[in-house]
């Protein structure tokens, strides 16, 4: 149950919002990490880096062909929706940005636009050669090979590699000017959202937190609201739109 949310939000106008793999698990999403994780004995450590790329490229690809089934087969659920009417309201009053660490695509499938996919699209690939990056939502071969002749991996962060600076200047610039940081479905194990969210809070932007449980956000958050994404978040909605009406 969402408790009567402060006339303060009637306010606000910028809208920064950061999903993890929580809002996807509701639509039947694993997150591939942790107990329950491992695919052939291997765990996701194993697999998403450049070296066991290098080592194996057909192992890696087969792992995520068996990803891109489970994420073409899932669908958005309720939370997504609601993001969709969030994200077309306040880009009409301010601005909106969706920072997804998530890579099966269900946000952009839902209808949001504006979005930054901090750890790269399951949907998309980039040659280990020549760099040339493009969307590939089906695969001939396995590995697929790029025009040039180059293997082409999927365009997701591994482990080990780094962000995207540029990509970061853009949800920091976001960051500074937000009224308010929705974080949802996520644990915070990833240490780059929680630094966001700190980053958010310093810049004097209210922080809110929508999880199943406790999560590295709880200490940061000014709202804490421990339930499921896919009822929460129309139920958090709703109660906002009643104080701007």
């Amino acid at each position: 149950m969402i408790v009567p949310l402060p006339e303060r939000f009637a306010e606000f106008r910028h809208v920064v919002v950061i999903t993890g793999a929580g809002i996807s698990a509701e639509s039947g999403i694993p997150t591939f990490r942790g107990e329950g994780g491992l695919w052939r004995n291997y765990r996701a450590e194993d697999l998403a880096t450049p070296s066991a790329f290098r080592k194996d490229s057909q192992l890696v690809w087969e792992w995520y062909e068996m990803r891109r089934e489970i994420c073409w087969q899932a669908e958005p659920n309720a939370a997504h929706q609601t993001l969709v009417e969030m994200e077309r309201y306040f880009s009409a009053k301010g601005s909106f940005l969706l920072v997804t660490q998530n890579v099966d695509g269900l946000h952009r499938r839902a209808g949001n636009e504006n979005i930054v996919e901090i750890h790269g699209s399951i949907w998309r690939v980039r040659c280990t050669e020549c760099g040339r990056e493009c969307e590939r939502l089906h695969l001939d071969t396995v590995p697929p090979h790029c025009s040039c002749g180059g293997v082409e991996r999927p365009a997701v962060l591994w482990f080990g590699e780094s962000y995207d600076g540029i990509v970061l200047e853009t949800v920091r610039a976001a960051l500074e000017k937000a009224d308010v940081c929705l974080v949802i479905g996520s644990s915070g194990q990833v240490s780059l959202p929680v630094a966001l969210a700190r980053e958010a809070r310093r810049s004097g932007a209210m922080v809110v937190e929508v999880n199943l449980e406790r999560s590295e956000f709880s200490d940061v958050a000014d709202f804490s609201f421990f339930d499921k994404a896919g009822s929460a978040l129309p139920e958090l909605w709703a109660s906002w739109r009643k104080l701007v009406r």
